[in-house]
């Protein structure tokens, strides 16, 4: 989706098959705009203004890199806005503001991703917007139909919104006193005019609600509360932390007690995030605090690896640089024993995804520390990674992620299925494009060549994300009880 242009006939700008079409959303017809272009941001009226493509060879095969071309005002002839190399330096697009003639992108200052503005006017006039000394820009903030921006954000312990709109920003100063218990709030949509505003509020113990916001009468009105069941139930806070890594590196992370909880001598799990380019951001999260409820303390270590907060701290990415992104989740578990909140007997480590597989590779690093290991929709063989991906233009950038060598070979755990002594239970659905559930296949046929307690449930039909409600209860019960039967932890 391009633009959603005036939204009064029913037209909305795509692209669509490489190019930008006007699409006739009633009748699926769509009519190509001259002059072609691929992806791209528009100013918000219909008009590509910026357009870029990722960097390939002559074989076609992805290299990293992208390029990006932007238009002058009635202009059909493209300048050069930027190239980003494959380590991601250089303009990176991120929004255009039709009305002030520039765009908004980010580009690394100091290691870490910052808001500029660059005039869209043929001089390129770049000025900083925004940069913080610890964490990465993560978005802008957009509104209305003509996703007209109106701030930033970025993430720290918790999500910042700076507001370059006025109105915006001493509304979001009311909202805040009118919903104190809701300290995450995002605008989610608005009427042409803006006049009516949809939002979204949330905190780490309220699963949200969406508000109508009505300007003129200044009147909030609840229209959805999209976890209904949870309403009157006693969640947990979410509470940030750090701990320190082997190296004395201090690790962020958050920390889920149960409910009513001494926070002392409990049985706990770490949860390590997908990815692994991403990171775990507070309010509400549906497992941990499902765990929590299971009586469980939830540690969420944003190990290196995790994206965010710089590309020091990102340290290449989780695959290449294993050893230290696993050592940090390790870590994360014996912080829970040395603190006195888990029961070094009842840890067990929970992931998907990326999570899945350093749920996996713990086991390799120091098979004693968890009693219990869970790995949804896991990446155990660096080499099938590879393999899998030989089909597709992406297949030289997942060669280059997982390495070669020594490093791949030790970093794939169903290699070294005979370390492990934890149980192992993984889950998997067999339409996953993501990874592909023969990794799971791998592992499961490893562990029990290697005469290893584990089992494989694979969900038909359902891709990496399991995104279906009755797959989801059954994983997340089973799970359960696998835990409460491997660390012995009486039911509730």
């Amino acid at each position: 989706m391009l633009d959603w242009m005036a939204g009064n006939d029913g037209k909305v700008l795509m692209a669509r098959g490489g190019n930008a079409e006007l699409v006739d959303t009633r009748t699926g017809v769509g009519v190509p705009v001259k002059p072609a272009v691929g992806t791209g941001w528009t100013d918000g009226t219909g008009t590509v203004r910026i357009m870029g493509v990722n960097g390939s060879d002559n074989g076609g095969m992805l290299n990293g890199q992208s390029t990006f071309w932007y238009r002058l005002p009635g202009h059909a002839d493209r300048k050069l806005f930027s190239h980003v190399d494959a380590e991601g330096h250089g303009l990176y697009p991120l929004a255009v503001d039709g009305t002030r003639n520039l765009a908004y992108a980010v580009e690394k200052k100091d290691g870490r991703l910052a808001l500029y503005s660059v005039a869209l006017d043929g001089t390129m006039k770049t000025d900083l917007v925004f940069a913080d000394p610890k964490v990465d820009v993560d978005s802008v903030e957009t509104v209305g139909r003509h996703d007209r921006v109106i701030g930033l954000r970025y993430v720290t312990d918790k999500t910042h919104i700076i507001y370059f709109d006025p109105t915006y920003r001493a509304l979001a100063v009311s909202l805040a006193k009118a919903l104190p218990a809701l300290s995450d709030i995002s605008f989610v949509s608005a009427s042409a005019d803006e006049k009516r505003l949809l939002l979204f509020a949330e905190s780490d113990r309220d699963a949200g609600h969406y508000y109508l916001f009505d300007h003129d009468t200044r009147k909030l009105t609840e229209v959805l509360v999209p976890r209904a069941e949870l309403t009157g139930m006693q969640l947990s806070e979410q509470r940030s932390i750090t701990f320190p890594a082997t190296d004395g590196t201090q690790i962020p992370a958050y920390l889920t007690l149960p409910p009513g909880s001494n926070g002392k001598h409990l049985p706990a799990l770490v949860m390590p995030h997908g990815g692994p380019a991403s990171r775990d951001v507070w309010g509400f999260d549906w497992l941990s605090q499902y765990f929590a409820q299971r009586g469980f303390a939830v540690i969420q270590p944003e190990f290196r690896g995790s994206t965010g907060f710089g590309e020091d701290f990102e340290n290449k990415n989780g695959f290449l640089s294993w050893p230290t992104a696993i050592g940090d989740v390790t870590d994360a578990g014996r912080y829970l024993i040395s603190q006195g909140i888990a029961d070094p007997d009842r840890l067990g480590i929970f992931g998907w995804s990326y999570g899945g597989y350093a749920a996996l590779q713990v086991n390799v690093v120091d098979p004693a520390l968890f009693k219990a290991v869970v790995a949804v929709a896991p990446v155990t063989d660096l080499y099938r990674l590879k393999a899998d991906a030989e089909a597709f233009t992406s297949a030289r950038l997942v060669a280059k992620q997982v390495g070669h060598g020594a490093v791949r070979e030790q970093g794939s755990p169903d290699h070294y299925a005979a370390r492990f002594r934890a149980p192992v239970l993984l889950f998997h659905g067999d339409q996953d494009i993501n990874v592909n559930v023969t990794q799971s296949r791998l592992m499961q046929v490893a562990l029990e060549k290697a005469g290893k307690t584990s089992r494989l449930v694979v969900y038909p039909g359902l891709d990496h994300q399991l995104d279906d409600s009755a797959a989801r209860t059954d994983m997340l019960r089973q799970a359960d009880a696998f835990f409460r039967t491997q660390m012995t932890i009486t039911t509730p």
